[in-house]
């Protein structure tokens, strides 16, 4: 199968990088990291008139109806410079709106289109504190708004939530969550203001320099997502994609982290000459960069795959992804450190980031061993007798 990208693809791909490398250097970075924001409005910015932001809305709401290979060629680019912008969770949310809503018209329209051109951000609550990687154990309860009136907008609507979401990457960044919660014993999907009644955000940053809260719902007015396609198959259907986009951003985090460790052997010196001129150390390297080919052969082909109308074969796509990345995130990032010695693990290199970053990937929207057990679970999984 050609995994070659096409002219405009590799357009996209080249001017990002040029971007990031001019304006999204380490120390910029870093220096992101540390403010109080934790993101920074001037690359946001820039990466709107790239035209990000557009890429995966609908053509009808002013965006380019990217597809999954246009999406993994941004998110390749953002892993490669360790990118802390909302990009990944408005994307998702952009995904949200668009498999469980009604992206043609009204309420959902004006936010795929105030979306595309950047105007705000967006982010959907996948887990509570109990419930792991089990994106159905929900217990955030929905229920119908006592004083709701007809013709609910994009910042009220005709029910009230209470319970608690943990772990929402950029949930305070985003102006509108997409909150799943349960209403007469169904999940269902529900848009929710930043600044609504009863919602209290709690914001913090991750080990690996993102950010991500906790929401408290307490009586808090939200909009239903009333697509065709919602409920508990549409928001598996939208944790696929923000894997898959993970995935992606891990193969470009498991270039950059081979490149520094390559060149960082060049110039660390041991018994008089590089360790890069050691054989044993050059067949870990290679060990390394086969990890991340294999990372990259699966996550390509996931993305192939994800539009198809055979759920379970874009679950299996997903998952079997998710699985080799993982590992690869894992074995890389341990053999990184040990090849950098004690500098591996200091904020003064971005291997460590790089590191962290990929052992993040490696446990959002489930790690190896959950993504495992649900490709042994899919129809066609063979079990060996023993």
């Amino acid at each position: 199968m050609d995994f070659t990208f096409n002219d405009e693809q590799q357009q996209l791909s080249d001017a990002l990088r040029r971007y990031l490398d001019k304006n999204y250097g380490f120390e910029a970075r870093q220096a992101i990291v540390q403010s109080a924001a934790g993101v920074s409005a001037t690359h946001w910015t820039a990466l709107t008139e790239l035209g990000l932001t557009a890429l995966p809305v609908p053509q009808a709401q002013g965006g380019f109806d990217g597809s999954p290979i246009d999406m993994l060629v941004v998110m390749q680019e953002l892993g490669r410079a360790l990118v802390v912008e909302p990009y990944w969770s408005t994307a998702v949310g952009i995904e949200a709106l668009r498999l469980a809503g009604e992206p043609g018209e009204g309420a959902d329209a004006a936010l795929l289109e105030r979306a595309a051109l950047g105007e705000i951000k967006l982010a959907v609550a996948f887990h509570e504190p109990h419930a792991r990687y089990d994106l159905f154990d929900v217990e955030t309860t929905a229920s119908e708004s006592a004083n709701a009136s007809p013709g609910a907008s994009e910042t009220n609507g005709q029910h009230t939530l209470n319970g608690t979401k943990s772990v929402v990457l950029h949930g305070a960044q985003a102006d509108y969550l997409i909150v799943p919660a349960r209403q007469n014993g169904e999940i269902a999907l529900f848009v929710v203001a930043r600044d609504a009644a009863g919602l209290t955000v709690t914001d913090y940053r991750t080990i690996d320099g993102q950010r991500a809260a906790t929401l408290a719902l307490a009586g808090t007015p939200a909009r239903r997502l009333a697509g065709q396609h919602s409920g508990a198959a549409a928001l598996e259907h939208i944790a696929d994609y923000g894997t898959l986009l993970l995935c992606a951003e891990a193969i470009g985090a498991l270039d950059a982290l081979n490149l520094a460790t390559v060149d960082y052997t060049k110039t660390r010196q041991q018994f008089g000459q590089p360790i890069a001129r050691f054989q044993a150390l050059q067949h870990r390297m290679v060990e390394m960069l086969i990890h991340a080919e294999q990372a990259r052969s699966v996550t390509y082909l996931a993305a192939m795959r994800y539009g198809s109308e055979n759920a379970d074969e874009r679950r299996r796509a997903v998952s079997a992804a998710k699985v080799r990345v993982g590992q690869a995130a894992r074995f890389v990032g341990q053999q990184a450190v040990q090849l950098h010695g004690g500098m591996g693990v200091t904020n003064e290199v971005a291997a460590a980031h790089l590191f962290k970053r990929l052992a993040i990937i490696e446990t959002t929207l489930g790690d190896v061993d959950h993504h495992l057990a649900r490709f042994s679970t899919l129809p066609g999984f063979a079990t060996a007798d023993v």
